[in-house]
């Protein structure tokens, strides 16, 4: 009986530490604020899925804009299978759900944890 036991308790501390990943179990990962510009520099476009009207009131310099309404609605028009995004919203729940659905649409994605309410870099209007 106790090495059943023991055998039960290993597997559940296995599936806690894998539910602890910095990688999402969607298939993509998810980077803190501070590390956008870094993958900007390395080839990412900032996809903000923020509504038109709050992209409008300021963005990250070089952002595309695509809202989250309109992926939930399948229009991916302007979107490219070859570029690699960056999704950010205002506070990260957006992101992560638009995250998901460009994700099982094949996009190469990062999600950010963050949102433009925390960015400290330069904006455009």
């Amino acid at each position: 009986m106790k090495k059943w036991y023991i055998y039960f308790v290993a597997m559940i501390a296995v599936f806690a530490l894998a539910a602890c990943s910095t990688d999402n179990k969607e298939g993509y990962v998810t980077i803190q604020i501070d590390e956008v510009a870094q993958k900007m520099k390395d080839g990412y476009v900032v996809l903000d899925v923020r509504e038109v009207n709050e992209f409008a009131e300021g963005h990250i310099p070089g952002a595309q804009n695509k809202p989250l309404s309109m992926l939930q609605a399948a229009d991916f028009t302007e979107l490219s299978k070859d570029e690699k995004y960056i999704v950010i919203c205002r506070s990260g729940i957006r992101s992560q759900t638009a995250s998901d659905i460009l994700q099982i649409e094949g996009y190469s994605i990062i999600n950010v944890a963050q949102g433009m309410s925390s960015w400290t870099g330069d904006v455009e209007k």
